[in-house]
């Protein structure tokens, strides 16, 4: 299975926000440990609302946590 164009920053947020665990983010945002591992991985796009759960969670806009990328990206 290939990455998704959705790139993100999730990894990053949980450690500025008293290194979170991915286990404690789930819990906040009402998903699995696995999922948030399967999104941070590019390997499953969140929802939109799950996306702007996560960003309003770090306090951030959604753009500054969620990313589109193109074949053409670099």
């Amino acid at each position: 299975m290939t990455d998704l164009p959705i790139k993100n920053h999730i990894r990053r947020f949980r450690f500025e926000t008293g290194e979170m665990t991915q286990k404690e983010l789930a819990a906040h945002v009402g998903v699995t440990r696995q999922t948030i591992v399967a999104i941070e991985n590019a390997k499953y796009s969140p929802t939109l609302e799950l996306a702007f759960k996560i960003a309003e969670l770090f306090n951030v806009g959604i753009e500054d946590v969620f990313q589109y990328t193109t074949g053409n990206d670099k």
